[in-house]
C-alpha cells in the first residue's frame, strides 16, 4: 500500500523539511559582514583573517535544527505505517504541532538576528523561499491525513458489506 496519494505527499514534505536542513533560511547584512541563518546556527561568512575563532557559528539555533531533524524523519516513518492507519493519522497531527513549532523558531530567529544587525549604520534582511516551507508543508500533512482517513473510511465501509 506504499503506492497511496499519502505517500506522496509525506515524501514530498520530507524532501522540503530536509532541504531547510541545508540552505540558508536568511541572509543578513550588518556593515561589512554577512550572516546566514542556517538549521543550527547563525553562520557568518565575513570572519576576519587570523581572527582564531574555532567555529563559523556566531549564535546557535539547535533547537530548531533538532526540530526540523524531527520534522524531515517523522513522515519518512510514517509512510511506512501504513497497516496502522490510526497510529498514521495521530502522526500527521504531531508532523503539523512540529512544523508549527518550527515556523515559530523560524520567525524568531529571523527577527532577533535582524535585531542584532539593526545597529549597524549599513543593514539588510533577505529572507528566502524556503522560509514557507513549514506552512506548505502543514498543507501537505494536513492533506496526507485526509489521505488517510479516506483509507480508514474505505476499509470500514469494506468491512460492512461483508
Amino acid at each position: 500500500m506504499i503506492q497511496r496519494i499519502q505517500t506522496i505527499y509525506l515524501f514530498v514534505l520530507t524532501a522540503l523539511i530536509a532541504a531547510m536542513l541545508f540552505t540558508p533560511l536568511a541572509r543578513f547584512l550588518g556593515g561589512t559582514e554577512e550572516f546566514r541563518l542556517m538549521a543550527f546556527g547563525v553562520k557568518s561568512l565575513g570572519e576576519p583573517a587570523g581572527s582564531g575563532a574555532v567555529s563559523p557559528y556566531v549564535a546557535s539555533t539547535v533547537y530548531m535544527g533538532v526540530l526540523l531533524v524531527l520534522a524531515a524523519v517523522l513522515p519518512l516513518v510514517n509512510i511506512f505505517l501504513y497497516k496502522r492507519r490510526w497510529l498514521q493519522m495521530r502522526l500527521c497531527v504531531v508532523e503539523i504541532v512540529l512544523l508549527v513549532g518550527v515556523q515559530i523558531f523560524v520567525c524568531y530567529y529571523i527577527f532577533r538576528a535582524w535585531r542584532s544587525v539593526a545597529g549597524f549604520e549599513i543593514h539588510s534582511v533577505s529572507y528566502t523561499l524556503v522560509d514557507v516551507f513549514p506552512l506548505i508543508g502543514i498543507v501537505l500533512a494536513y492533506m496526507a491525513m485526509r489521505g488517510i482517513i479516506h483509507d480508514e473510511t474505505l476499509v470500514k465501509s469494506l468491512d460492512r458489506i461483508r
